[in-house]
């Protein structure tokens, strides 16, 4: 399409009253292997200057009505600024040509016209150069969580125009630490779900519970094999991939952001949200990744807030019961997303913006470091479990096997949040917040494990990864060890008394501790050491606050019940294999548990 029509398309789409004042047009774009995606270009009318593109690409569709909001509300700050937005359905998605494939595997550059999502966000940008007006030959991406995603797919052969990216929320691994496993534990409900609305049309499609509690459903289910049998009878792409790929091997290597992209040439700035129910993994990999070979080049940025998956885009004054202060998504959107685009494609400006920038929680403060994970001013303490309950940094004395133990039963699981648990993407379904809940919900369960320390004399603020060291033993073969680091507000708090918000956690699958590729059995009653990376944290525990150290071995429908037999393929396994264990942590001085935390010396 040459570029007089394009002009002409886009005076014309002036003249239906957008209620803003853009010019909008639909194309289809022709792709190297000719497939066409639905394409809608945003021009700001009267510009006083040629403007760069900013495109976001989304398998999530962009409807007439969604795509006038997401400038009002979402891009209302960069609209202000002045940008061609380019919003575009990848393909076999909505108005877009082609076959849908689930983070598609990047292309063989030895087939001629071989595609992925890098391509196509390629040949965008080279289309979009030639044939829309007015353009000052530069272009930005952005999105977030799977726009996040394909934006990353962008780094992999860059265009030249392509002078900015921002990937928010977007996964990197998704059996390491992303949407569908951490540590190899599969993330169920968020996985079945899922694909039940992502592979059921070219459209969205919510699953038809007949229980309002999906935890009562997928107890009810049974075993994994019981999903395809019942539900998916082979048709759905990606559940047939995990159930063919239960290890870490080529299928998810091959996809994986920090095994096949580890240097960008183009300014990159990484998002993440400290409360992200989705992807808060993959943004702190790919940019600690990226940032190995960042040294001379310093291309590489990190910002991390007080929000649950994509809130910047949304009002950040408050998660749950946690308020934040001020709305720090609005003070992102102004202060740092719009200046960073204006810099790199307009030229304006001077560039503000430090290495790393993350929320400190507790204190309600932005804080900017050299490096993240920072070094200076850091200190590394551990904190102990001990007897009664107790958590303390002075490290045990008890000679012998001191140990706390609990019994895990598959059929009784821990629930992961409050119930009832209504479907993912129902109405008011909590998913969103369910990472900020009172955790007093589960403690003193019989199969919950909690420590904690005495009120807290003064602030400890920590910033920085926080692992857990787990001395411990199980009767069974396998086993999951869920991980939870909860600050305890104090009882005489005016607005949250006693409440247990959690900061960080995760959940390590025992039969990958040497090798994610090569699962291995345990063997019953043998203490093991394992090493659960909870994650990254910037937070003030408060004076008179105490910190809190959960340990359990379900989280249900969270993450699928491990049979505690160790066998082959958890996917294919029959109920018989999923039996109860006696699960034990060890405190004793030769086999201490402990939580490594940076602290900061202030």
């Amino acid at each position: 399409m040459k570029r007089v029509l394009i002009a002409a398309l886009l005076v014309l789409a002036g003249c239906s009253k957008s209620p803003t004042d853009w010019n909008r047009t639909e194309v289809m774009i022709p792709m190297r292997d000719g497939v066409r995606l639905h394409t809608i270009i945003f021009a700001p009318k009267n510009a006083h200057e040629k403007l760069p593109f900013l495109m976001e690409r989304s398998p999530y569709g962009f409807d007439k009505g969604r795509d006038e909001r997401t400038l009002k509300t979402r891009y209302k700050q960069l609209a202000d600024e002045g940008f061609i937005f380019v919003l575009q359905d990848i393909r076999g998605r909505y108005g877009s040509e082609g076959e849908f494939a689930m983070q598609r595997h990047p292309h063989d550059k030895s087939v001629p016209k071989s595609i992925d999502e890098g391509t196509d966000a390629y040949d965008t940008i080279d289309w979009l150069l030639k044939n829309v007006p007015d353009n000052n030959g530069r272009a930005g991406i952005l999105g977030i969580s799977y726009g996040g995603w394909l934006t990353a797919m962008a780094l992999m052969e860059p265009h030249p125009a392509l002078k900015a990216v921002s990937e928010q929320a977007s996964p990197a691994d998704m059996f390491l630490g992303d949407d569908f496993h951490h540590n190899g534990a599969f993330r169920l409900s968020y996985g079945f779900e899922y694909v039940a609305r992502m592979e059921t049309g070219k459209v969205q499609y919510a699953f038809d519970f007949d229980k309002y509690d999906t935890f009562d459903w997928y107890l009810s289910l049974g075993p994994l094999s019981e999903i395809d049998r019942k539900y998916f009878h082979g048709e759905k792409p990606t559940w047939n991939n995990f159930v063919n790929h239960p290890n870490f091997d080529r299928f998810w290597q091959d996809q994986a952001v920090q095994l096949i992209l580890t240097k960008t040439t183009v300014p990159n700035l990484n998002v993440a949200g400290w409360w992200d129910q989705e992807d808060f993994w993959g943004p702190m990999k790919i940019y600690d990744t990226l940032e190995k070979n960042d040294a001379s080049e310093h291309k590489n940025y990190l910002v991390v807030g007080p929000w649950r998956h994509g809130q910047w885009g949304a009002e950040g004054k408050s998660l749950g019961p946690v308020e934040f202060g001020d709305d720090q998504s609005l003070y992102f959107r102004e202060k740092i997303e719009a200046p960073w685009f204006a810099y790199w494609l307009k030229d304006k400006g001077t560039l503000q913006q430090p290495e790393a920038m993350t929320f400190e929680t507790g204190h309600n403060a932005w804080s900017k470091f050299n490096a993240w994970p920072p070094t200076e001013n850091i200190e590394k303490r551990k904190l102990y479990t001990s007897a009664g309950g107790a958590l303390s940094f002075d490290a045990p004395r008890e000679s012998g096997d001191a140990f706390d133990s609990y019994v895990s039963d598959p059929a009784h699981p821990v629930p992961y949040r409050h119930r009832p648990i209504p479907p993912t993407y129902s109405a008011n379904s909590g998913w969103t917040t369910w990472l900020t809940e009172d955790q007093r919900f589960v403690h003193l369960r019989p199969d919950v494990l909690s420590w904690s320390t005495e009120p807290l004399k003064e602030d400890t603020v920590i910033a920085g990864d926080v692992v857990a060291h787990l001395f411990a033993s199980t009767t069974g073969s396998d086993s999951d060890w869920i991980v939870k680091l909860i600050d305890v507000y104090p009882e005489n708090d005016a607005k949250l008394p006693g409440y247990q918000l959690m900061i960080s956690n995760e959940v390590f699958r025992s039969r990958f501790r040497n090798s994610f590729e090569k699962p291995e059995a345990l063997e019953a009653g043998k203490v093991y050491e394992f090493p659960v990376d909870i994650h990254s944290a910037n937070h003030d525990f408060r004076r008179g606050h105490r910190i809190m150290v959960q340990v359990q071995s379900t989280w249900f429908p969270l993450i699928d019940r491990n049979p505690q037999t160790f066998v082959e393929n958890i996917y294919k396994a029959p109920a018989g294999d999923y039996r109860a264990a006696t699960q034990k942590i060890y405190r004793s001085a030769g086999r201490a548990s402990y939580v490594e935390l940076p602290v900061q010396r202030r």
